[in-house]
């Protein structure tokens, strides 16, 4: 067994001293660490420094920038990166990682988040910009640039601007800025001071920033007021864009301040004179005057007589003559027109104005056109069921009452003897220009031919015709001059008829001889069992309807088979029904 020689006390001092040095180098020596060292050489590309390690590092000369001057003695820091390298042996360093420590960490000594820096744009990159700040690269999100978002960055590189440090990341040595927050901050302290200066009834100055349905907002140099659609002008506008543009500068008034809720509400309008104060000086009852159309309503048009001051044109003030249903049949909007005042309301801002009172009345003068009792020309407009309008001359119509239209017979609807578009002969019966009315008569126009029928169907002659109309009573014949008389359902047959329809239809043929002429009611009597009288009793019969039969005859007592109970029944049937010839 091999006996170790012990160490002599010398060389066990040295080998300690040797440990000891070891142990002290390894504790001040640690990668990532700054060290100061000293250029030894330059050799080429490389240059060597000793940081007093037992073996030299070695560093790019292009990391202590273009154009340095290095030279051996120089004193350096650098970071020491790795304490040997396992290829070359030699230590690692860096002098651009030490230089981007040394500037951190004077970033971190003078700033923290919420520091105001000024830094210069060096770039815009995808995201946002990329600012330099103390030789710190620093991250500008588009978002943090404006308080308005911003389509382009690059007008803003080479820009040196005020910024707010947002977030500092010490471990990816990461610094986030805005400049949105500097300016969002001091827009709130001007706009508190200007709201609190703000007074009801001063006027500002300001600016159009936008414009929506119900008013625009305006920039008051930091604070926006609402100017409502109501409050532009003191007359009608459709859209604010009518009278406003973006961007545009105007004076405005301050109408009311909510501190509070931080609002303010604009008028435009009261800048100017309201022009309701002079309004009856302006326009007075019954003047004329001339105005714009500028909106249209189912009731009438909305005429602009002056700026701001419009007035209502109800469709009843239209024409004179004309029935207008609706506004737009007759007006369109911008249409310049002629309009008197017809009434002025000051408190409640409205007109009245009439358009028909620019012009004369034709129904003034209307009797002196159409005299009661002359006769006029004119188409057949329109159709009622009581009769037919006749137009005389533009606007002026005459009406045709159902009893006016026929001497002969009667007319239950005006287009049994009368169309539209048919041009008639009338004679003027009644004017009412208060109620703008006239009434005509179309018989009137004509001889009454009850003069001649009482003569040419004397009592106890024979006529021909067609059965016009049968009812429960009896049947009507048309004869010849459009008139009708009636056969009684007891004159129809010797033998006894339950219903005349069982006898007569329309259109049927008959002869009958007359036994009953009532010249003040206009009716004729009929007889189809009169036919077979004799000479006597047609004697008897003309002499009763002359007035000279010797004895009246009692209509109830009295056949209907004698001459007397004839006419009798006759008498009782135009009392009990209604007379209604024709179809």
């Amino acid at each position: 067994m091999a006996i170790r020689k012990p160490t002599a006390p010398s060389q066990r001092s040295a080998l300690m001293a040797e440990l000891l040095d070891s142990v002290g180098q390894e504790s001040k020596f640690k990668n990532g660490s700054l060290v100061e060292g000293t250029v030894s050489a330059v050799k080429g590309d490389d240059v060597f420094i000793d940081i007093g390690y037992k073996s030299e590092g070695s560093v790019s000369k292009d990391e202590f920038g273009e154009g340095a001057e290095v030279k051996p003695g120089d004193k350096v820091t650098v970071m020491l990166v790795q304490l040997e390298n396992d290829k070359t042996g030699m230590v690692e360093l860096s002098k651009r990682r030490a230089d981007d420590k040394i500037r951190w960490e004077k970033i971190l000594e003078r700033y923290v988040e919420g520091s105001v820096v000024t830094g210069k744009v060096r770039s815009a990159v995808r995201g946002g910009l990329l600012v330099e700040i103390d030789d710190v690269e620093a991250f500008l999100p588009g978002s943090q640039v404006e308080v308005a978002p911003v389509k382009d960055l690059e007008p803003y590189v080479g820009q040196t601007m005020e910024l707010k440090v947002i977030k500092i990341s010490n471990e990816r040595r990461n610094l986030i800025v805005s400049r949105r927050e500097l300016i969002e901050g001091a827009l709130a302290e001007k706009k508190a001071e200007l709201l609190a200066s703000l007074q009801k009834g001063e006027v500002r100055k300001g600016r159009v920033k936008n414009i929506t349905d119900f008013g625009a907002f305006i920039d008051l140099d930091g604070l926006d007021g609402l100017l409502h659609i109501t409050d532009m002008s003191w007359g009608r506008i459709k859209h604010p864009s009518e009278l406003l543009k973006v961007g545009q500068e105007l004076d405005v008034m301050v109408l009311d301040v909510d501190r509070e809720r931080e609002r303010v509400s604009l008028g435009l309008k009261q800048t100017t004179e309201n022009p309701w104060s002079t309004i009856q000086e302006k326009f007075p009852v019954g003047s004329r005057v001339s105005g714009k159309v500028v909106n249209l309503a189912a009731y009438g048009a909305f005429v602009e007589i002056a700026p701001g001051i419009e007035g209502l044109v109800h469709i009843s003030e239209f024409s004179w003559t004309k029935r207008v249903p609706r506004a737009s049949d007759m007006l369109s909007v911008g249409d310049e027109v002629q309009v008197v005042v017809l009434s002025v309301d000051v408190e409640n801002q409205k007109i009245a104005l009439g358009i028909r009172q620019t012009q004369a009345n034709p129904w003034d003068t209307v009797q002196d056109r159409f005299p009661v009792g002359s006769k006029v020309k004119g188409k057949v407009r329109n159709f009622t069921t009581y009769g037919a309008f006749v137009e005389l001359e533009e606007g002026i119509d005459g009406m045709i009452h159902v009893s006016d239209m026929s001497w002969t017979r009667k007319i239950n609807h005006p287009s049994e003897c009368l169309q539209k578009g048919q041009e008639v002969e009338a004679v003027v019966l009644d004017v009412n220009p208060k109620e703008q009315r006239i009434s005509l008569g179309l018989k009137q126009a004509q001889t009454d031919p009850w003069t001649e029928i009482a003569a040419k169907y004397a009592v106890g002659s024979v006529v021909k015709g067609k059965v016009s109309k049968v009812a429960s009573f009896g049947a009507f014949i048309e004869l010849e001059d459009g008139v009708d008389g009636l056969v009684h359902i007891s004159q129809i047959s010797d033998q006894r008829i339950e219903k005349v329809k069982d006898a007569l239809n329309v259109g049927d043929e008959v002869e009958a001889r007359v036994v009953k002429v009532d010249r003040a009611e206009r009716r004729i009597g009929l007889s189809i069992r009169a036919m077979t009288m004799s000479e006597d009793e047609l004697r008897a019969l003309e002499a009763e309807a002359a007035g000279t039969a010797p004895e009246p005859v009692d209509a109830k007592t009295a056949g209907s088979d004698t001459l007397g109970g004839l006419s009798a029944a006759f008498d009782n049937a135009f009392a009990n029904v209604e007379w209604q010839p024709g179809n």
